[in-house]
C-alpha cells in the first residue's frame, strides 16, 4: 500500500470512493462525524501511516464502509417530512402520537425504518471508535490522546443509551403528557440525526458517576449506602447535586440509586438485608456477597474502562425495571439514568418557560 496517498492535512471520507460514485446533490442528515470526532480520525490516520500501514488500510476501509452505510440510510425519507402511503398520511405529529400510544411492548415493528437502520449505524460507529481506542492503547498514544478516544467512545455509548432512556420515559404514565411529548420529539430528533443535545448535558455527569462508582467499595452492612452516596456526590457537578438533593427523597429514585451503587438488583439487595437481619450480622465484605446470595453478581462492580461495561450495567437494571413495571412488582420501575434524564428535561422545560415569560413581561422599570 502506497503511504504517500495519506499525506494530507484533513480526512475527507469521500476520497475513499471512486469519482463516478460521487454526487454533489447527495446529502445526509445523519451526523457521520462531529468536528471533534473528525479530529480524532485525522489523528489516527496520521499516526497509523508511520506506525502500521496494514492497520491503516483496515481502518480506512472501516471508515469508508461507515460512510457508505449513511448513504444508504439517507435514501429513506426524513422523519420530519410528510409521507403518504395509500390513504395513510404520516407526519412528525402522527409519529409522536403513535409513540405515546404504544406502551409496555416491543415497538420494533412500529418504528420508522430510518430509526432501525440508524441504530445500526450508531453501533457501527461506536465499534469503530472503540477499535481506535484499543489501537491508541496498544500503540502507546499519549495519555491525553488515549483519553480523547475513550471519551468519544463513551459519548457514542451514551447516545445509544439515550434512545433506551427515551423509550423508557415514554412508557412511564406517571410523567405528565406534555413532558412525554417533549421526550417523543427528542427521540425523533435523535433518530433523524443520531446526535442528541440532551446527551451533551447527561454524558459528562454520568461518566463522572461511573468513574466514581468504580472507585467505591460499598460496605454491605446496613445496605443503606449513605457513605457511598456521599463519596459519589463529592465528585459530581452542581446539576447532579441538585438532582440528588431534590429527588433522592422519592423512594423510587432512592431504590434505583441503591441498585446503581451496590451493583445488585433490588431483589438481591432485599434478600441480603433479610439475611443480615436473620443472622444478626452488622456488616459483610464484598467477597462474602456471592456466598450469601449463592450466585455471582449480575454485573461486576469492579468493571474495567470498556464503555460496553457501562451499557451492560445499565441494560441489566433497565430490563429488571421493565419486568417489575409489567408485572406490578415492588422495586424500582425506572433506572437511575431514566430519573436523571427526566430531571434534565424538566429543568430545560422550566428554563424555556422562564425565558418565554421574561420576553412577554419585558424589563421592569423602577421610577
Amino acid at each position: 500500500m502506497d503511504n504517500e496517498q495519506y499525506n494530507f492535512e484533513s480526512v475527507d471520507i469521500e476520497e475513499f470512493y471512486d469519482k463516478d460514485e460521487l454526487n454533489d446533490e447527495f446529502s445526509t442528515n445523519l451526523v457521520v462525524l462531529t468536528d471533534k470526532e473528525r479530529v480524532l480520525v485525522n489523528l489516527m490516520f496520521d499516526k497509523l501511516k508511520t506506525i502500521s500501514p496494514e492497520t491503516l488500510e483496515v481502518f480506512a476501509n472501516r471508515m469508508a464502509d461507515l460512510e457508505r452505510l449513511t448513504r444508504n440510510i439517507a435514501h429513506f425519507p426524513s422523519l420530519f417530512q410528510q409521507q403518504k402511503y395509500s390513504a395513510e398520511i404520516t407526519t412528525e405529529k402522527t409519529l409522536v402520537e403513535s409513540l405515546l400510544a404504544q406502551r409496555g411492548a416491543d415497538r420494533i415493528l412500529h418504528l420508522p425504518t430510518k430509526a432501525i437502520l440508524g441504530k445500526g449505524f450508531l453501533v457501527a460507529k461506536f465499534q469503530a471508535f472503540t477499535s481506535m481506542m484499543k489501537i491508541a492503547v496498544e500503540c502507546r498514544f499519549s495519555k491525553d490522546e488515549t483519553a480523547a478516544f475513550q471519551k468519544a467512545s463513551l459519548n457514542l455509548m451514551f447516545t445509544l443509551m439515550a434512545e433506551d432512556v427515551y423509550l423508557s420515559l415514554l412508557d412511564n404514565t406517571s410523567i405528565p403528557v406534555d413532558l412525554r411529548q417533549q421526550v417523543a420529539y427528542s427521540l425523533i430528533v435523535l433518530w433523524e440525526h443520531r446526535s442528541d443535545q440532551n446527551v451533551a448535558d447527561m454524558a459528562p455527569v454520568l461518566e463522572s458517576v461511573w468513574i466514581a462508582r468504580r472507585k467505591l467499595a460499598p460496605v454491605f452492612g446496613t445496605m443503606v449506602g449513605t457513605s457511598e452516596l456521599l463519596l459519589l456526590s463529592i465528585e459530581m457537578d452542581d446539576q447532579w447535586c441538585k438532582f440528588i438533593s431534590s429527588k433522592l427523597c422519592d423512594p423510587e429514585v432512592a431504590m434505583s440509586m441503591e441498585e446503581f451503587l451496590f451493583g445488585l438488583s433490588y431483589e438481591d439487595i432485599q434478600r441480603l438485608k433479610q439475611i443480615l437481619r436473620d443472622k444478626g450480622i452488622n456488616a459483610i465484605g464484598r467477597d462474602e456477597v456471592s456466598k450469601f446470595l449463592n450466585k455471582e453478581p449480575e454485573y461486576d462492580q469492579q468493571n474495567n474502562k470498556d464503555p460496553r461495561q457501562f451499557y451492560l450495567h445499565y441494560s441489566v437494571r433497565r430490563d429488571n425495571a421493565k419486568a417489575r413495571l409489567r408485572m406490578n412488582l415492588p422495586g424500582p420501575h425506572s433506572t437511575l439514568e431514566d430519573h436523571y434524564m427526566r430531571f434534565i428535561l424538566e429543568k430545560n422545560k422550566e428554563k424555556q418557560y422562564n425565558d418565554v415569560y421574561a420576553k412577554q413581561t419585558g424589563p421592569i422599570s423602577v421610577w
